[in-house]
């Protein structure tokens, strides 16, 4: 089903206009923003807002389809943070522009979606330096 424009901006205004993994701005970048079904329609995700994320154009290409990440040692799957039923803080911490883990979520999330890339950690700090990324609480 297609992304209506009122869909789209309903959920563009609900994520207040950050992507809803990295939490960078789209006022920040000069690609715009995409809507990412959580549960993808190849899984069977339907095309409606509680099943809709608004997402940066690097963390929906990493996530792509993916639901979740195998802990291959253990040999079971993890899943990705849910902007839906997740809340980042109890997920991810921030310093110095790099996201880390509190939970298995969070570490699953920023493997998949390469949430620490050089190059994302750089434009996070400056981001930060510039008051444009939220306000998050730090490392312990």
């Amino acid at each position: 089903m297609k992304i209506t424009g009122s869909l789209r901006a309903k959920v563009a205004q609900r994520a207040g206009f950050r992507c809803e993994y990295c939490l960078s701005s789209e006022a920040d970048s000069v690609v715009a923003f995409e809507v990412d079904h959580i549960f993808p329609l190849k899984h069977g995700g339907p095309t409606l807002l509680e099943n809709l994320a608004y997402c940066c154009f690097i963390c929906n290409r990493n996530k792509g389809s993916n639901l979740a990440t195998a802990n291959y040692p253990l040999r079971r799957l993890i899943p990705l943070f849910n902007p839906r039923i997740d809340h980042w803080t109890e997920h991810f911490q921030i310093e110095n522009g790099v996201i880390q883990a509190r939970t298995e979520i969070g570490q699953a999330t920023i493997k998949v979606l390469d949430l620490n890339h050089v190059d994302r950690i750089i434009e996070r700090r400056w981001q930060i330096e510039s008051g444009t990324y939220p306000n998050i609480p730090t490392a312990d």
